[in-house]
């Protein structure tokens, strides 16, 4: 047949041919997706077998036991060769002039996946989300342990696929896939400071913090009696004794001077239901004197002057 000189076989497309980047062809733009450049006569070849559209392949390298799914761009490339982003054969593990098999395949419409930015740079974009969904329309399925290089302001950044639904290789032409982000290789949580395990040792942090802050309380002063004694403590007794010091004792109506238990009775009576001013309420009054009086009785008597009498003279008789 017309296709055996290609070593094309079957009923399905199997080929392997050597693989080169995008640089060697003077196709940049294909760096920027998942799409290869393959020859003529593979597009003769598929369009005989009736191969579903859009086009999809199985790359395997099979010294590294490394595969990944792709899409073709053109069909222009040299017999024996294709040429493919460089992203794509850092994935395969695969040098320039290295042996890839190409394979046709047909992979379901894909409704979620998972991503892992390499950089938390790529997280500092104003939209991120945005930008990979412009980048995405570039590309026709994703495999679950790929890397994709998403291209932005003269940067490149790599995305890891770590997960995808509902198989390990889908595909993303005209489907609405949930998108979900992984935290970056790089990033690194924020150090929290260390506190207690235990719920016991947690609640007596929590209870020495309570107790270490004042609280309000009212009343908390201390009351002061205005005779100046100590609060709570009965006013003592005036002894006998104390009486002769302090003044002269004062008698009853016999002449009997008062005794001790009398004086007590005499208190008690005082501090029940009387309100006492001043420490001296149970000693005897003394008689206050005037003070002009005490004044004239401390200066000694002046002695009067006679006052001048008339005709107070002894008599004389002229005859002698």
């Amino acid at each position: 047949m017309f296709f055996d000189r290609y070593g094309y076989h079957g009923t399905s497309f199997e080929q392997s041919y050597r693989c080169y980047p995008a640089s060697f062809i003077e196709k940049p733009q294909i760096e920027s997706g998942d799409k290869i450049i393959m020859p003529p006569s593979a597009l003769d070849r598929l369009a005989s077998l009736h191969i579903d559209y859009p086009m999809l392949f199985e790359l395997r390298n099979d010294a590294a036991e490394r595969a990944s799914h792709c899409g073709v761009l053109e069909f222009i490339a040299e017999e024996g060769m294709i040429y493919m982003p460089y992203w794509m054969m850092e994935n395969l593990l695969l040098q320039e002039g290295d042996i890839v098999r190409v394979k046709n395949a047909t992979l379901p419409k894909g409704t979620y996946v998972k991503l892992q930015p390499h950089t938390k740079d790529f997280l500092d974009i104003s939209n991120p989300k945005a930008i990979l969904e412009t980048t995405l329309r570039n590309y026709s399925c994703l495999t679950t342990g790929d890397s994709i290089m998403v291209a932005y302001n003269n940067k490149k950044y790599y995305i890891d696929i770590i997960e995808t639904k509902p198989s390990n290789a889908i595909s993303i032409i005209e489907t609405d896939c949930e998108v979900d982000f992984a935290p970056p290789l790089d990033y690194k949580e924020p150090e929290r400071p260390a506190f207690p395990t235990s719920s016991k040792a947690q609640s007596q942090v929590e209870e020495a913090h309570a107790e270490a802050e004042p609280k309000f309380s009212a009343f908390t002063g201390t009351g002061r009696r205005l005779d100046g004694r100590p609060l709570k403590q009965p006013s003592p007794p005036v002894s006998s004794t104390g009486a002769k010091d302090k003044g002269p004792a004062v008698s009853n109506g016999n002449g009997r001077q008062p005794s001790s238990g009398a004086s007590s009775q005499s208190a008690a009576s005082q501090a029940q239901g009387k309100l006492v001013f001043g420490s001296n309420a149970n000693r005897p009054k003394e008689t206050k004197q005037d003070p002009i009086k005490q004044a004239k009785q401390g200066q000694p008597e002046k002695k009067e002057d006679p006052k001048f009498q008339p005709f107070t003279g002894r008599k004389y008789s002229l005859k002698g």
